[in-house]
């Protein structure tokens, strides 16, 4: 049997090992937690995403090694790497995600647009940069932050102090413009072995409180030559790192430009839709890449939506009894602002998807989506 090891237990790694049992894959994962999500669908090891003999206890027996969240140490698969094993996505990737600097210089020289922006590590340099990109703009840490946290915004220059004392002592930041966008897509790419690559349709995603709430896919009224532009930039990145895995990268639509946010080096909280919405899911597909097997074919076979539910879960016997509802719960203690698992709404046209979407809200308790 083929043995693949994930580091990280969450819910992405959960999906991903219940799209890779189907096809005969044995899934291990790693994971500081006993309680980690991914417990009944893989053979969970317990230990820190850093411990050495985690690391080995986790990978020993497997043909390859992922990992389904950006936040897991460079220097971790870096040593799995030098040991023997193959790691895909590789560390090169996972190292440009994980700050923000490296990952904005990454996308210009690569010819993808992104928001005015300056380092920032002391409060003169807050101060040339606010000079520089102007106000509105949003401070974040160069590392770590997801979900709306590691960042603040400033408004004015009398936010730069309060801003400042935030996150300060977090280390290196970076200042960015805020960005008046007319709504923010994503574009979700899979790059085999031997560097052929296949994209989703674009999503659009809805925020509220710096949590991704809802998310559409097909994005409406995307035209064919935004997509190709989309696409493009995955390619570009894809192609840069000799990719082999899953990739997103978080867009901004301005008309019609498009303006590179971030990237994971992962599956991702957009493309849960395509679980029921997508010929081959992103999961799937990245199991069939990592292993270097064929990928699978990435069309929308029908309008869907994905609603998270952010610590809530709806009633299953409520929900379930609507048109095209499909439930997946993540077995997560519910908690504030934790996600604990999503919706997927499927339907046969985009008027009819929204009906649909707005109907399930209805049943929904308030924190939910």
């Amino acid at each position: 049997m083929t043995t693949l090891t994930v580091l990280g237990g969450g819910q992405l790694g959960r999906m991903m090992a219940l799209a890779a049992i189907p096809m005969g894959v044995d899934v291990r994962s790693l994971d500081p937690s006993a309680e980690a999500t991914a417990r009944n669908v893989s053979v969970l090891t317990v230990g820190g995403l850093g411990d050495p003999a985690a690391l080995i206890a986790a990978a020993t027996g497997s043909e390859v090694v992922t990992y389904e969240w950006e936040g897991v140490p460079a220097s971790s698969t870096r040593a799995l790497e030098h040991a023997g094993w193959i790691v895909r996505p590789s560390t090169a990737a996972l190292e440009i995600s994980q700050d923000r600097i490296a990952e904005k210089s990454l996308f210009t020289s690569l010819g993808i647009p992104v928001a005015t922006h300056a380092a920032v590590s002391s409060r003169a340099e807050l101060k040339a940069a606010l000079e520089a990109v102007g106000t509105p703009a949003i401070l974040k840490t160069c590392r770590g932050g997801y979900d709306g946290k590691g960042q603040t915004t400033i408004d004015g220059p009398d936010d730069a102090e309060p801003a400042w004392a935030a996150l300060g002592p977090a280390g290196d930041l970076v200042l960015e413009g805020r960005v008046p966008f007319d709504r923010e897509l994503s574009i979700i790419a899979v790059r085999s072995v031997d560097g052929e690559v296949r994209t989703w349709p674009l999503i659009e995603n809805h925020h509220r409180g710096g949590i991704l709430r809802t998310s559409y896919a097909p994005a409406p009224t995307i035209t064919d030559e935004l997509q190709a532009t989309a696409d493009g930039y995955a390619r570009a990145i894809l192609d840069h790192f000799d990719y082999v895995g899953v990739l997103t990268v978080e867009l901004f639509q301005l008309g019609d430009q498009l303006l590179a946010n971030e990237m994971a080096p992962r599956v991702h909280n957009s493309g849960h839709w395509t679980i029921e919405g997508a010929k081959t899911s992103q999961f799937e597909n990245h199991v069939r890449a990592v292993l270097g097997w064929p990928l699978g074919e990435t069309a929308a076979i029908a309008p869907s939506a994905m609603v998270n539910c952010i610590g809530a879960l709806p009633d299953a016997a409520t929900i379930l009894g609507l048109p095209g509802v499909h439930f997946h719960r993540y077995g997560k203690s519910l908690r504030a602002g934790r996600k604990v698992g999503h919706i997927t709404v499927t339907a046969p046209d985009a008027v009819t998807l929204h009906e649909r979407v707005d109907a399930l809200r209805r049943l929904l308790p308030d924190d939910v989506g």
